[in-house]
């Protein structure tokens, strides 16, 4: 699968994989910065952004897209930083592919099975909700969307996936159907008999619940030297709300 990506910079190859709802321009002011030392690449996903559409979305999927990716670029080494859903794809890629990743970042996410957060319903209903034959603006669907969904980040998170089809219509760059129909793949935790002994980073954002202590001891059984560093006075969205911090930490790590 070719997918959309973004491109900054020379030098070792990063790759930044966005979460769930994300798409690669989340993550263009940090991949910028970074890239004043490294070669940075950020892909859409498949069924967000620019990418291709597809029924099939879970995470043999996205890790053979990964791979993918990696092969037709002939990168070598690279460092993989992954947020989210998109942490969940760098595991399972640093596991079945150590040879190919040098250092693994992961912001905000356990190996863990999650259950099914009422926050990801409200978002795909209120995403589904959208009827685009009555909608001519941006600010038209900003009115529509429920107050529902916390915190307020969010709300712009999804916003940021309306583009416009054509003069008249609007539409979502994310395969929302794909994603409502396969949610309980996003919230699968991973099983590996394999390990990845290389340099990893869990960063935990202090008012999250993604990573818990309790997570420490499951991630080392396959990320024997795991480090683990906490923002703090941040959520979910580390990147939206403490993009100095973060940037901080990763250029330190790296």
């Amino acid at each position: 699968m070719q997918l959309f990506y973004r491109h900054y910079g020379e030098g070792q190859p990063v790759i930044i994989l966005h979460g769930l709802f994300g798409i690669s321009d989340n993550w263009v002011t940090i991949g910028r910065r970074l890239a004043e030392k490294f070669e940075v690449f950020i892909p859409d996903q498949r069924n967000h952004g620019q990418s291709p559409h597809i029924d099939t979305f879970n995470y043999y999927a996205l890790t053979e897209d990964l791979f993918e990716f990696v092969e037709n670029h002939k990168l070598v080494n690279p460092v993989l930083i992954g947020h989210s859903m998109g942490g969940k794809v760098a595991m399972n890629f640093a596991l079945k592919y150590p040879h190919k990743v040098e250092k693994l970042i992961i912001v905000d996410m356990s190996i863990r099975k999650y259950p099914a957060l009422q926050t990801h319903i409200n978002i795909i209903n209120a995403m589904l909700s959208i009827d685009f034959d009555n909608i001519k603006s941006r600010e038209d669907v900003s009115a529509i969307i429920p107050e529902t969904i916390k915190p307020p980040g969010i709300k712009q998170l999804i916003l940021k996936n309306l583009y416009r089809i054509n003069r008249n219509k609007l539409g979502w760059r994310m395969n929302v159907q794909a994603i409502f129909d396969n949610i309980e793949n996003v919230l699968e935790g991973i099983e590996s008999p394999y390990t990845f002994d290389k340099p990893s980073l869990f960063i935990k954002g202090s008012n999250s619940d993604y990573i818990l202590k309790e997570d420490y001891e499951l991630i080392r059984k396959n990320f024997p030297n795991a480090e683990f560093h906490t923002i703090e006075n941040t959520s979910h969205w580390v990147h939206a709300e403490k993009p100095d911090e973060l940037y901080a930490v990763f250029f330190e790590f790296v």
